[in-house]
C-alpha cells in the first residue's frame, strides 16, 4: 500500500491537424448494408463525382487564398477504392496539387476490407494516399453475415494486414450492436483491433435509421439495438483496451449532423455519448489506482484537460465517485499531465 500514487492517463495524444472532409455518399459501394443511410448520416444525397470534384477544388482553392490550413484531406461516405476508374486517381491528383501549395499535409480515405488488394494499395500510395480507414464493422462471421456485409472476419483481418504491409497508415471502424450480436462480441472485436495496432479507430454503435433494411427488421421485432447504458459501459471497456495498446479513438458515436436525429428510430442516441463513455473509462482507471492506494484519498489532483469529463455528462458519476471517497471538495485541477491520489490519515 502507498500513501501517495501518481499516474498518467493512458490515452494517446490527439492529432493536431484539422480534417477537411469530402463526402462521397454511396460512391463505389457494391451494395447497401442493412444499417446504411449515408444520405441521412452525412446530410448529403448521392452526388455525381464530377460535380463533387469540382466543388472540392473550388472550396480548397478558396481556403488556400484565405491563408487557411493546413488540413488533412479525408474522403468519406463511399468505398473510395471501388470508385469507377479513373475517379480515385482524379481526386488524388487534385489532392496532390493542394499538398504542393501547403494546404494539405495528408490524405486519407475510407473503404471496405474486401475492396483492397496489394496492387491497389501500392497504386494509391504512389498517387499520394497516406491512410486507409477500413469499415470493418466487426470481425465476427455471424454478425457480418446477419448484417449483409458480404465478407468474413478473416477477410476483414487480412484487409487490415494488407494496408499495414503496404506502408499505409491504418484506421479501423467498428459498428457494435449489429444484427447477430452476442455478449462479448464487441469486446473481442476491440481486442482484435488493438492487436492489429491501427493508428486510429472509430466506433459507431448501431442505430436504427429510418429507410434502411434494419428499420424494417426492427419494426418486425427481428432486431433490438443496445440500450444507452449498456452502450456507455461497452464503449468504456473498449476504450481501455484501445488506450492500453496506444490506439487513438477519434470518434465515439455518429457525428451530430443536422437532421439526423429525426430519422433515428431506435438505438443509443445521446449528444454526450462519447463524454459519458470516456468518463466511465477514466473512473475505472482511478478505481484501479485506489486499490493500489488501499483507501479513500483525502486529496486528488486531476490534469485540467480532464476537468470536463471527470464526473461525466451533467455530473452523472458524482454519486459513484462519492462512494469511492472522492468529492469535488477533495479535488484540485492542475496544469500538469499527472494524476495524484493521497490517502487520508
Amino acid at each position: 500500500m502507498h500513501d501517495t500514487i501518481t499516474f498518467h492517463h493512458p490515452e494517446p495524444k490527439p492529432a493536431t491537424t484539422r480534417i477537411w472532409p469530402v463526402f462521397l455518399p454511396f460512391a463505389g459501394c457494391p451494395y447497401r448494408c442493412v444499417f446504411c443511410a449515408q444520405d441521412k448520416q452525412t446530410g448529403q444525397m448521392e452526388t455525381e463525382l464530377g460535380a463533387m470534384l469540382e466543388s472540392m477544388n473550388r472550396e480548397l482553392a478558396e481556403a488556400a487564398e484565405q491563408g487557411k490550413g493546413p488540413y488533412e484531406l479525408a474522403f468519406y461516405g463511399g468505398t473510395f477504392t471501388a470508385l469507377p476508374a479513373p475517379w480515385a486517381m482524379r481526386f488524388l491528383e487534385a489532392a496532390t496539387h493542394f499538398r504542393n501549395i501547403g494546404l494539405i499535409t495528408r490524405v486519407r480515405c475510407s473503404t471496405r476490407p474486401d475492396c483492397i488488394d496489394e496492387k491497389t494499395i501500392h497504386t494509391l500510395r504512389k498517387a499520394g494516399l497516406d491512410m486507409i480507414e477500413l469499415g470493418v464493422q466487426s470481425f465476427d462471421d455471424a454478425v457480418l453475415q446477419a448484417s449483409g456485409r458480404g465478407y468474413s472476419g478473416e477477410t476483414a483481418r487480412k484487409g487490415c494486414e494488407l494496408v499495414k504491409a503496404g506502408n499505409m497508415a491504418l484506421g479501423i471502424q467498428l459498428l457494435p450492436g449489429l444484427p447477430g450480436d452476442r455478449e462479448g462480441v464487441f469486446q473481442e472485436d476491440a481486442r482484435i483491433v488493438a492487436a492489429l495496432q491501427p493508428e486510429i479507430a472509430r466506433i459507431y454503435p448501431c442505430q436504427v435509421i429510418d429507410g434502411t433494411p434494419l428499420a424494417t427488421m426492427w419494426r418486425r421485432g427481428d432486431f433490438t439495438p443496445w440500450e444507452l447504458e449498456r452502450t456507455k459501459e461497452e464503449l468504456a471497456e473498449a476504450l481501455l483496451t484501445f488506450w492500453g495498446h496506444h490506439v487513438r479513438v477519434i470518434r465515439l458515436g455518429l457525428p451530430p449532423e443536422p437532421g439526423l436525429s429525426e430519422h433515428v428510430l431506435a438505438g443509443p442516441q445521446h449528444p454526450a455519448l462519447g463524454q459519458s463513455a470516456r468518463a466511465l473509462a477514466l473512473q475505472s482507471i482511478i478505481r484501479s489506482q485506489l486499490d493500489r492506494l488501499g483507501g479513500a484519498p483525502g486529496y486528488m489532483e486531476v490534469p485540467r484537460r480532464y476537468q470536463g469529463e471527470l464526473f461525466g455528462n451533467a455530473g452523472e458519476l458524482k454519486a459513484s465517485y462519492a462512494a469511492m471517497g472522492i468529492t469535488r471538495q477533495s479535488i484540485r485541477y492542475v496544469e500538469t499531465e499527472r494524476f495524484l491520489l493521497r490517502k487520508e490519515h
